[in-house]
């Protein structure tokens, strides 16, 4: 639970769910901006992330579903905290999470960028909250957890 005298805005991605019926996929920009986003990640485990920063919404139809296909499929929804990732599943992430962003907050680039994998933070990886690369640093790929 966020401590209200910190100063503070907490926002809650898809707090009650309803998402599910359109899909939405999200980076959150590590940054200094009073704002965290929080969301449910860990599969059935339901685990409550958060990071403060800015949110970036990804457009686009399908964009979570190989992620959806990793983690609810090969990973069978358990979550994937401390996983020791075999080369081919990590192959696999490293290409799902290789979203466009169009333009950054630093940048007057009209050109999509890709997101990157950060392997610094592999043992951080978990259903519906993966740390990435972004063109203004790091951040976290976020999309709705499956249970």
């Amino acid at each position: 639970m966020a401590d209200v005298d910190d100063g503070k805005r907490y926002v809650f991605l898809d707090p009650d769910g309803t998402g599910a019926d359109t899909g939405w996929v999200f980076v959150i920009v590590a940054a200094p901006t009073g704002v965290v986003y929080q969301v449910q990640g860990g599969g059935v485990g339901c685990v409550q992330y958060a990071q403060e920063g800015y949110l970036l919404p990804m457009f686009g139809q399908g964009l979570d579903e190989e992620l959806k296909e990793i983690f609810e499929g090969e990973l069978e929804g358990q979550g994937a905290r401390r996983t020791d990732w075999p080369e081919g599943l990590l192959d696999r992430l490293r290409a799902a999470v290789g979203l466009h962003v169009y333009g950054s907050a630093n940048r007057d680039d009209t050109w999509p960028t890709a997101l990157v994998l950060d392997e610094t933070r592999l043992a951080e990886i978990d259903e519906a909250w993966v740390p990435v690369v972004t063109p203004d640093g790091p951040g976290v790929l976020v999309w709705e957890n499956s249970d």
